[in-house]
């Protein structure tokens, strides 16, 4: 039996036996009631409210703009609707960095006025001190190493991050720190196949990829980018299962037809 199948609710102790089992972890962002339903109802191990709503679901260039009480709205929806998955939160944008206490009070304010499970933040050894903290209150966190997206501008791109030696080497650092400091799992993304292996052999605690290849403990995508919500978006790490877009835009454009030419509704369609 699949540790999966055989828990009512899936915790951070379960995702640490999948670890120990070999059994791989499966991961989505959403950021509605609506497609948190299905995604748990789908089987899903963990849902992420990402900060990528910040682009999907308000149209902003980058992670940045969005706000905790904007995380905290969409993670409401979703934690009412998840019944079985883990739900993770991220940490905002200037909700964290450089004060620990006011990282403690963002985890706190997420985690009691959304109900999550979770908290997720970027970075590795500069956030330490906040991880610590916002431990000690009892909040799960998660970790997030390689391209750090709230770092962009640091980055100046979204290329694949530690692909030389010395940040290799620094990541690896950092996820060690990252697991000896108490986070129960790491997200790493977009960095080479290889050093993610490295990663997951090297830390007691379960490795999420998103672009990291296939040796680590599970994987994560954007929900709308993998069933073709978002359409301009085609890393090589992206697989579509289904292309949502599309299907919307011809239903849409029938429902405006039959309108328009007095079809709908017809007359089983009135009281």
């Amino acid at each position: 039996m699949s540790v999966h199948k055989d828990v009512r609710r899936i915790t951070t102790n379960t995702l640490q036996e999948m670890k120990h089992r070999g059994e791989k972890i499966s991961m989505l962002t959403s950021y509605d009631y609506s497609m948190a339903r299905l995604v748990d109802g789908a089987g899903i191990d963990v849902i992420l409210v990402g900060d990528s709503a910040s682009n999907v679901m308000a149209g902003h260039e980058t992670t940045l703009p969005i706000t905790l009480d904007q995380m905290i709205y969409h993670a409401q929806g979703v934690v009412r609707a998840a019944k079985r998955c883990l739900v993770v939160v991220d940490l905002p944008f200037g909700s964290y960095q450089g004060n620990s206490k006011e990282a403690l009070n963002s985890a706190i304010r997420i985690m009691k006025e959304s109900g999550a499970h979770a908290v997720k933040m970027e970075g590795g050894s500069e956030i330490k001190e906040s991880i610590q903290r916002i431990l000690t209150a009892g909040i799960p966190v998660m970790g997030h190493l390689g391209l750090t997206p709230q770092s962009i501008y640091k980055f100046g791109t979204y290329q694949v991050r530690a692909k030389e030696e010395a940040e290799a080497e620094r990541l690896l650092s950092d996820a060690q720190v990252l697991s000896d400091c108490g986070c129960f799992s790491l997200v790493l993304e977009k960095i080479p196949a290889k050093l993610a292996a490295q990663v997951t052999s090297a830390i007691e605690i379960p490795t999420i990829g998103i672009g990291a290849g296939s040796e680590v403990d599970g994987q994560v995508l954007v929900i709308n980018d993998m069933i073709g919500l978002t359409q301009d978006f085609s890393p090589r790490f992206l697989r579509r299962y289904m292309n949502a877009g599309d299907q919307i835009l011809d239903a849409v454009a029938r429902y405006v037809s039959d309108v328009k030419s007095g079809d709908f509704p017809n007359e089983k369609e009135q009281y």
